[in-house]
């Protein structure tokens, strides 16, 4: 697995560049959010691999009425893709303004789940063009993203299977997940066919592997098990110093070594 942080949410104190900077020569990947407002010239001088970005800026892939802002905005960002060597370009069902639905909706009806299939397969058709994948992030409504339709897993997997297109994958987002549904490890199982990149982030917090509820170790586990050789980001914030942060996320999904000390540990208990 290659291992990836979200620059948005480490070192925050510093400019973005050296965000950038700083987690590349940490020997991380990279994600971003929205390009816009960045330095490309300086973010590509970096010498960083960049995972992941958003891939749309406005509308909702799942309304009739705004899909085709969400294929517009996304074909105005692959120049910006292309140029950084981002592979992945991030989708959600629902137009987000500072994390909130723009146009929350409570319920899916049947044309949603149409128009957001076709959305997806529109979006596939340009990812096949430019050789990029369009990931489609499950969300949780519970706490973070209120009001959006379609956003459980379960929905965006449905969604993503529905499409049906080599260029559309999930990003799988297993704090949102955690919060939504739980039984982290039998979705990972489940989505792996249609997984283009996973985030992690502990529960609660949103903070590194390690901090709250989730055995990320037993995940990190399955993952191996099932043959999963793609990018797990840490989209989280740090708990305390964001290098310390970093190295425990890359404890939790450096499975080997892991195993290690939890065998060097039960071996010394026994002795005991």
């Amino acid at each position: 697995m290659r291992l990836a942080v979200c620059a948005e949410m480490v070192f925050t104190e510093l400019p973005f560049a050296e965000r950038v900077r700083r987690i590349h020569e940490a020997g991380f990947d990279v994600e971003l959010w929205d390009s816009r407002s960045k330095d490309i010239a300086a973010l590509k001088s970096s010498g960083a691999v960049f995972s992941s970005m958003t891939g749309y800026t406005s509308g909702s892939l799942v309304d009739a009425d705004t899909a085709d802002d969400v294929v517009r905005t996304a074909e105005t960002l692959v120049p910006t893709a292309l140029e950084l060597g981002v592979s992945r370009m991030v989708v959600h069902s629902a137009e987000l303004i500072d994390g909130k639905a723009a146009r929350p909706a409570y319920r899916a009806n049947g044309s949603m789940w149409i128009t957001g299939a076709r959305t997806l397969e529109r979006l596939g058709a340009i990812g096949e063009k430019h050789g990029l994948t369009f990931c489609l992030e499950n969300l949780n409504t519970v706490l973070d993203h209120p009001g959006i339709p379609l956003a459980r897993a379960k929905d965006t997997l449905a969604l993503v299977e529905a499409a049906g297109h080599p260029n559309v994958k999930m990003m799988l987002d297993l704090y949102h997940a955690q919060l939504g549904q739980g039984n982290l490890i039998e979705l990972v199982r489940t989505a792996l066919p249609h997984i283009g990149e996973i985030q992690v982030a502990d529960v609660p917090g949103r903070c590194e592997p390690g901090t709250g509820e989730i055995n990320y170790l037993a995940v990190a586990r399955a993952l191996v098990a099932a043959g999963y050789e793609g990018t797990v980001g840490m989209e989280a914030w740090a708990s305390g110093d964001d290098m310390e942060a970093l190295e425990a996320f890359r404890r939790a999904f450096t499975v080997e070594a892991a195993e290690s000390r939890h065998s060097s540990a039960f071996s010394t208990e026994v002795a005991l």
